[in-house]
Formats: structure tokens, sequence, C-alpha cells
């Protein structure tokens, strides 16, 4: 793993190169730019706040403010973990010609993808700064948590980026599997709702390693408090094993990606 990284490093501007490519393929001929980089988060959101409200009106109690920003909090980074792997997933397929013709670090593709995603969760996360500014959300030393937070998730992407990129060469149904998975598993992770809210169901919902990640987010934005540090650990334990264990994976399959590509 340190090698791999090592050799990302030493090619970081081919690196740059590819991922820069990615973004220009994906908004070239885009009449709405880099909106198109809030659409999904704001479509979240959007969904995220109408729950919201029937959980409000179910209380019979009003639409709270937190409610509308615990759910901004959580949908621009799960929008980024969405896009991310169904990119990654797509990588090698879509560079065949790079992969089999050119010799470079094959986990640069899935890499460059999810990086190109990272671009697009950035203006996301500018406008959802606007946003919490807006609704005099106050800050915190806690915010020092927000890039600790997001770096786990980045890793937790990247690993299983890395698996489904390499799975998808010789199932091609593989993305068919995680576009599947990836509309329900919504359900399963805590974005539209917090898992105090299912206080018998909290630590089931929390073996789902993004929700430490997102519960820690909200935390940190909204309630300006520490996330909790053993589901904050096991988050980052899962993101770093994956990624051995998923980058491991993925070297074991590459010598034959040419022949299934």
């Amino acid at each position: 793993m340190i090698g791999t990284l090592r050799e990302l490093v030493q090619r970081r501007d081919l690196l740059f190169t590819l991922t820069w490519r990615e973004v220009q393929i994906k908004y070239k001929q885009s009449v709405m730019g880099f909106l198109w980089a809030v659409l999904m988060p704001g479509l979240i959101v959007g969904a995220g706040i109408l729950v919201r409200y029937a959980f409000a009106m179910l209380r019979g109690t009003p639409l709270a403010v937190d409610d509308i920003v615990t759910v901004a909090v959580k949908s621009v980074p799960w929008a980024f973990f969405v896009s991310g792997l169904r990119f990654a997933t797509n990588s090698l397929i879509a560079n065949a010609d790079l992969v089999t013709k050119v010799y470079m670090p094959r986990e640069i593709f899935p890499v460059a993808s999810i990086l190109s995603q990272f671009v697009d969760f950035l203006v996301a996360a500018v406008l959802l700064v606007v946003f919490l500014a807006i609704l005099h959300v106050g800050a915190g030393w806690a915010l020092l948590w927000v890039p600790v937070l997001i770096g786990i998730l980045v890793l937790q992407v990247t690993g299983m980026g890395l698996a489904l990129a390499a799975g998808s060469l010789f199932f091609r149904d593989v993305k068919y599997i995680v576009e599947v998975g990836l509309t329900f598993a919504i359900f399963f992770t805590p974005v539209f709702y917090d898992v105090t809210l299912f206080p018998r169901w909290s630590t089931l919902l929390l073996l789902n390693p993004v929700a430490p990640v997102l519960e820690g987010l909200s935390a940190a934005v909204l309630l300006h408090r520490s996330p909790d540090p053993a589901w904050t650990a096991y988050s980052a334990a899962w993101a770093l094993v994956g990624c051995a264990v998923s980058l491991a994976f993925f070297k074991r399959l590459e010598p034959y990606f040419a022949e299934k590509i």
C-alpha cells in the first residue's frame, strides 16, 4: 500500500491531468456547468427536508431549523459518496484504451474518478457554507473535526471504488448491482434522520461505516461538539483496512485486466 501511494505521488501530474480531464468531460457542452455539482445534493436535501417535515407532523411539532441543517450537512458528503462509487466502478471500462495500451498504475483511474467527484463536493460544500451562514449556524473548535471526517469518507470511497472497479471488469453486472445498492443504501444510512431517532436500532445503524462519519459531521457543525471517538475510530479502521484489502484485490487482478476489458 505504501508503494502504491509513493507511485501515485510520483505520478501526481498524471493523476491531476486525468482528474481534470474527467471534470472537463463531465461538463463539456453542459448548459448548467458546475451547477450540476449542486443538483444531486440539492435534490437529496429537498427529499430529506420532506422526510423531516413528515416526522415533525407525526410528532405534532413544527419543522425546526436544526432539522434542515442536519439534513443539508449530511446530504452533501452522501452525494459525494454515491457519485464517487458510481464513477469509480466504471472508470477502468471507460478508459479501456489507456488501460490496455499505456503503462501506468491502473489504480490511478478509479482514484482520478473519485477526485473529480471531490471537485463537485468542494463546489457544493462552498454553497453549503453560505447556506449555513444564512441560517446563522455558528462556528466552534469542533469544526476542526470536519476535514478529518471527510478524509475518512474519501478513504472509504477509495477502498470500495478500487474493489468495484476491478470487479466490474470481470462481472459487467457489478455496476448495476452498485446502482441498486446505492439507491436503497440511503434508507440504512442516517442521511434523512439521526440514529437517535431509533434508539433501539442505533448501534445497528452505526455499524454502517459511513454512518459515524455523517453523524460526526452533524455533531461538529450543528451541535459544536466532537464526534463519538469510538465510532469515529471504527469508521477510520474500516476505511484503512478497506483500502489495504481492496488494493491487494486490485493488484491481484491487475495482470488480467487487458484480456477482460
